[in-house]
């Protein structure tokens, strides 16, 4: 089966999750969870059948921005899936579905770049890209859950009951949850740029500063987070304005010279 049908049949799979879930998301029963599911799963597959294709060539591994971009997707939707399955989490589903469904539509439509790796030939390399990229995925589910528990918050003070069913989560719930992944991520991220600082011979090279120095200023933001929660109780808005500002400031670091290097010098 041709890479481009497979990305098809994934975009309709998400765009068939994203819409059984905004279909019904303020019903008192919720949405019907099994075809959600169901397409959710199905669209993941194939997804993970694409990115298979595009990563993994005969040349070596490509990791242009696009197939970075949908990597990184993938683990978060694989995440937010699983999360879903045990903790209510009806608000976020139609926003990753969806933005999943946004990502097969770019790989259908926008040029394929390549930038070829070989991890076989630098273990360290590999390990310092695979913490990396799961950090990055757990705090972006950070933030998504900084969103959800914002608008909680937001109904709950304006005694606006009506838009809260039981398949949303409690805000208590929701925030220790938050938090959770939070440190989960923070931990990760910052052993990431310990692999890269004690382990890579070109870790402060010219080419990598961009990335380094707004990652650990990511970092910093993150863990300062996870401190003041821990110590000084910071939440709501606090937490949220600085999950969001981490959030940019990794996603800076991640993609903004590589979408500098292979979009727009690539256009002029």
């Amino acid at each position: 089966m041709s890479t481009v049908l497979l990305t098809a049949l994934a975009l309709i799979a998400y765009l068939v999750a994203t819409g059984s879930v905004l279909l019904r998301i303020f019903h008192p029963h919720g949405p019907h969870f099994k075809t959600t599911f169901s397409a959710a799963i199905l669209g993941l597959v194939l997804h993970m059948l694409v990115l298979a294709t595009m990563l993994f060539t005969e040349q070596g591994q490509n990791f242009s921005l696009l197939n970075v971009s949908s990597l990184v997707c993938w683990l978060i939707t694989v995440a937010i899936t699983l999360t879903a399955l045990r903790t209510p989490t009806v608000l976020l589903l139609p926003v990753v579905y969806g933005f999943a469904a946004l990502v097969q539509l770019a790989v259908l439509t926008l040029p394929h770049s390549v930038q070829l790796q070989h991890f076989e030939q630098n273990v360290t390399l590999l390990l310092h890209i695979m913490l990396a990229f799961i950090a990055y995925a757990i705090l972006m589910m950070a933030m998504l859950y900084s969103f959800q528990v914002s608008y909680i918050n937001s109904k709950l003070k304006q005694k606006d009951f009506a838009a809260m069913t039981r398949h949303m989560p409690p805000l208590v719930q929701a925030e220790v949850l938050q938090f959770r992944i939070l440190l989960a991520g923070t931990a990760l991220l910052g052993l990431a740029l310990l692999v890269a600082a004690v382990f890579m011979d070109n870790w402060l090279a010219k080419e990598n500063l961009h990335k380094n120095v707004f990652s650990l200023l990511g970092f910093a933001v993150f863990a300062a987070l996870c401190w003041g929660h821990a110590r000084l109780g910071w939440r709501g808005k606090t937490a949220n304005i600085l999950t969001v500002t981490g959030a940019a400031l990794l996603t800076l670091g991640y993609f903004g010279s590589r979408f500098v290097r292979e979009v727009l010098l690539n256009t002029l």
